[in-house]
């Protein structure tokens, strides 16, 4: 392992960048070669490549602020997490850590607007939304678009906020949070994008969308399609119920939980065919499907859930406040 970085530094902030790579060996020798000068320290995450993957790191010229970690395969959440606390442990000071794919697909020139409002302290986690962009993501596949909007409505019912590119892996994350963060329940494969938003809105960090351009060429994506939305949409929905009855014991934020709770509670009673209740069956009187209460009480649901998350955020800031003063 190579263990030698620069000191740039952005005012008073470190930047550090993880690209997790898995035989990216025709990319990853430009994709480092192209990260700008002002990086303090790169880290590539070698997991399990079969190629000449590391090849292409050693001979790539920026082995002055290179350190290559090697994995045994262990999925891109993990080597992401190996990354993020390889600089936890590099730097002292303030440091922002940003994720850029070992593929490509993450324009470098976005880096800067994308760290912006993390070292600014308007955000704690920014991330890349490749919709928002002004070239837009015409060269993005199809099936890639519909899979992005799906998991975007999932996303958003899942950590509370709405989240309009949840599978932009391009992200900026402020040491604070890193060093707050449960590795040991990380998720390790891939849906990590939709996992660290739901975790990120349950403790009350700030995320905010960047426009960042969408890159497509000769690469192939790993995932399999059925696996991964069965995987994903199954943890999606288990960390939303966990998010939700952890708010249960908070004092200020209760009531809103309580609501959404009941809510979602009338929604799944309304869909459950053994059990019938009063407003049930006056909604079948008047020629409505039951399925008519269920959307509405979800939607009743959202709506208190993303007022708590909302409150949970501004108590966090609120804390950070009075630690500084």
């Amino acid at each position: 392992m190579q263990q030698a970085c620069g000191s740039n530094m952005e005012g008073e902030w470190f930047i550090g960048v993880v690209v997790p790579a898995r035989n990216e060996a025709p990319f990853i020798r430009n994709v480092l070669e192209t990260i700008p000068e002002n990086v303090d320290c790169i880290v590539v995450v070698n997991d399990g490549s079969t190629d000449g993957t590391s090849d292409e790191i050693q001979a790539a010229e920026c082995a002055s602020n290179l350190i290559e970690l090697r994995l045994d395969g262990q999925g891109v959440g993990a080597a992401i997490d190996a990354g993020h606390q390889a600089l936890l442990a590099h730097f002292e000071g303030p440091f922002v850590s940003v994720v850029m794919a070992g593929d490509g697909q993450m324009n470098p020139e976005d880096l800067r607007t994308l760290i912006a409002p993390v070292i600014s302290g308007h955000c704690d986690h920014a991330k890349g939304n490749r919709f928002a962009h002004v070239d837009g993501v015409g060269a993005m596949p199809k099936h890639r678009q519909m899979a992005s909007k799906i998991l975007s409505a999932a996303t958003t019912l899942a950590s509370g906020q709405r989240i309009k590119d949840p599978q932009c892996g391009y992200t900026a994350t402020s040491h604070e949070v890193l060093r707050e963060w449960d590795w040991q329940r990380s998720w390790k494969g891939y849906g990590y994008p939709n996992f660290w938003l739901v975790q990120l809105a349950k403790a009350g960090w700030r995320i905010k969308e960047i426009p960042v351009q969408s890159v497509y060429g000769r690469e192939q994506s790993g995932i399999r399609r059925l696996k991964f939305f069965t995987s994903v949409g199954m943890m999606l929905a288990i960390e939303h119920h966990r998010r939700n009855f952890s708010w249960l014991f908070n004092r200020n934020v209760t009531p809103h939980t309580l609501f959404a709770f009941i809510a979602y509670v009338i929604g799944w009673i309304s869909l459950l065919p053994f059990i019938s209740t009063d407003v049930e069956r006056e909604i079948v009187a008047r020629g409505l499907h039951p399925v008519f209460l269920t959307l509405f009480a979800w939607l009743v649901a959202h709506f208190f859930d993303r007022t708590a998350t909302a409150m949970v955020r501004e108590l966090r800031i609120n804390a950070k406040a009075r630690q500084e003063t």
